[in-house]
């Protein structure tokens, strides 16, 4: 089969990904009081080194600091940058245009929680309206470039688009142009939660012959010190599962285990990362 077949057939999986992570975040679980976990500079490993931690004891659901402290040792391989993010290029907000649904209204919004969001693409979804939003949401990022979560949104719209066509050319397009959407939000805004979360998520169900992998483990490692920075948030949990799976392709089956308890001790009740826990013991 030839490579571009498998860049088509691997892009038409987004939107399965798009799908099952979602139906994997639907039901928020409960924090505790206070936990106890470890926060450790998280690596992006490569076929050559093994990844590299280091750790400290911090609590939840107060805000946390990955511990920055290790150097690097000659010969290993640059790790992912675990630092604090700068202030976003814009600090525009979203002003909601007057033509957007509420659907819409609820997507840009940064106060709306991910359960709203995720009711709000099924609305569209099943209204028939994705088309829609798709074209004022474009519109939005013309006329007002500087807003990261317009974006942010626009790159989720081109997932979900993609999730309702069998045409496969229509499908790598859309793919595309939402990982480089993705890209523009996350140059507005490093800290954009949605625009990283679902740019990894969606590469990770790319051909591996097309070396994503790097670059998913980045995003994920830049994600969790972010996110680690804020209270607690049950989606959050994903970011352990993704980046304990990359581990583990990457023939780092410690490192997997390792990631997966360190997310476990601020999501004790997430299904998905209690059960990899359970399948790597």
């Amino acid at each position: 089969m030839s490579k571009l077949t498998w860049v088509l057939v691997g892009i038409g999986l987004v939107a399965i990904a798009a799908l099952v992570m979602v139906k994997r975040q639907i039901n928020p679980p409960s924090l505790p009081a206070e936990t106890t976990v470890q926060s450790a500079e998280i690596p992006a490993p490569s076929a050559n080194s093994p990844p590299r931690t280091s750790s400290a004891s911090v609590s939840a659901p107060e805000a946390v600091e990955g511990d920055h402290s290790g150097t690097e040792q000659a010969g290993e391989p640059a790790t992912a940058a675990l630092h604090t993010v700068a202030p976003p290029m814009s600090a525009a907000k979203p002003s909601v245009a007057a033509t957007f649904s509420q659907p819409l209204q609820t997507l840009v919004l940064p106060q709306s929680s991910f359960a709203q969001k995720q009711a709000a693409w099924k609305q569209l979804r099943d209204t028939g309206l994705l088309d829609q939003a798709i074209a004022q949401l474009q519109q939005a990022v013309k006329d007002d470039p500087l807003v990261a979560e317009y974006s942010a949104v626009l790159g989720q719209a081109y997932l979900q688009k993609l999730g309702t066509t069998q045409d496969i050319r229509q499908q790598s397009i859309l793919a595309m142009q939402a990982d480089q959407t993705f890209d523009q939000a996350l140059t507005l805004d490093p800290d954009n939660w949605d625009a990283r979360f679902w740019k990894a998520a969606a590469l990770t169900h790319w051909p591996a012959d097309l070396n994503k992998s790097q670059e998913i483990m980045e995003n994920l490692s830049t994600l969790i010190d972010q996110q680690e920075t804020r209270a607690p948030q049950p989606e959050y949990a994903q970011s352990y599962v993704l980046l304990g799976e990359q581990y583990l392709k990457a023939g780092y089956p410690d490192n997997a285990q390792q990631m997966w308890q360190r997310g476990a001790a601020l999501y004790p009740q997430n299904e998905a990362l209690q059960n990899k826990l359970a399948s790597s013991r």
